[in-house]
Parts: C-alpha cells; sequence; structure tokens
C-alpha cells in the first residue's frame, strides 16, 4: 500500500495550487493523508475527488466549514499498521513524550503545523512523521511531502520528497 503524506498546503495563500509532481504521486497512492491547514475547502475537494483513499484532519488555520467535514484526529488501521493523524504535537522540546503519552495504541502519529520535515521514533516506539508542506517552505530549504508503503503489517519505504523551487 503506497501512502502520500502532505500537510500545511495553506491554498491558495501560499500558493495557487498544489505543485504538479504532488498531483502525480495522488494518482499513484493508494491513501493520500493530509495533516491539517488546508486553509481552502477546494483543496479539499480536489483531493476527495482524485484520491483513492484520503484521510485528513484540520489545523488552526482552517476555518469553519473544512472542521465541519474533518476531524481534529483521525484514526486508521491500515494493512495492520495503526496510524494516527493530526495537525499539531507542540513543541519539538518533549515532542516524544508526549506523543508517547497521547497516543499509546498507534504505531505511526502524522502531524504538521511546523512545515518541518520530521521522521523519528520515539522512545515508547511510535514513529513520528511530518511530510513539511509542499507549497511554503518557510525557512526549509525547500518545501516537501513524503511517501511511504505499508509492507507486511509494517510501515516501510518513507520517503522525504524535495520540491523544485518556484521561479
Amino acid at each position: 500500500m503506497r501512502l502520500l503524506l502532505v500537510a500545511d498546503t495553506h491554498l491558495p495563500k501560499r500558493a495557487k495550487e498544489l505543485p504538479a509532481q504532488v498531483w502525480d504521486e495522488v494518482a499513484k497512492a493508494d491513501v493520500v493523508v493530509h495533516a491539517g491547514d488546508w486553509v481552502d475547502v477546494e483543496t479539499l475537494d480536489a483531493l476527495e475527488a482524485r484520491s483513492a483513499r484520503l484521510i485528513g484532519v484540520y489545523g488552526n488555520n482552517d476555518g469553519p466549514e473544512l472542521r465541519k467535514r474533518l476531524p481534529e484526529v483521525a484514526r486508521e488501521t491500515l494493512e495492520g499498521v495503526r496510524l494516527a493523524v493530526v495537525h499539531e504535537t507542540g513543541d519539538a522540546k518533549g515532542r516524544a513524550a508526549r506523543c508517547d503519552a497521547l497516543y499509546p495504541d498507534v504505531d505511526v502519529l502524522i502531524f504538521g503545523h511546523s512545515h518541518i520535515p520530521w521522521d523519528t521514533v520515539t522512545p515508547g516506539g511510535l514513529r513520528l512523521l511530518n511530510p513539511g508542506s509542499p507549497t511554503d517552505r518557510r525557512r526549509q530549504p525547500f518545501c516537501t511531502y513524503q511517501t511511504a508503503e505499508i509492507r507486511d503489517g509494517r510501515l516501510d519505504s518513507v520517503e522525504l520528497h524535495e520540491l523544485p523551487r518556484r521561479g
């Protein structure tokens, strides 16, 4: 099972549209995960229409219409992998312990908010993933997203993808 992980798209404020490379990944993915801060409903509608399956949550910049349609936390089991998605996990300092305490029955937690790519494992064995942002790099060198595979009940082949800088 192929996953595409995105967050913090902030459309149309940070970019007019998702990059073509991200849409290509949407077409290849069995599941698209969006960890919040969509900002516009059109992005949700487009991803719902073009994704084989979409798991999404709202973020702190998402208004009432997105909050009506999306949960704050999504939990799914995909081929035996227990996944949770949330926008915010708080400060990087203490994140591992906080997430271990808040998500004890989860294998993988996907989050956004910081626009900083993240891939670590907590002392409790929880995999923490933040795909960064495909549209707003902030102080990062590149806009980013992640892909991953689920094989034999395990998350595998997590890869961070850097997008070319916009002219």
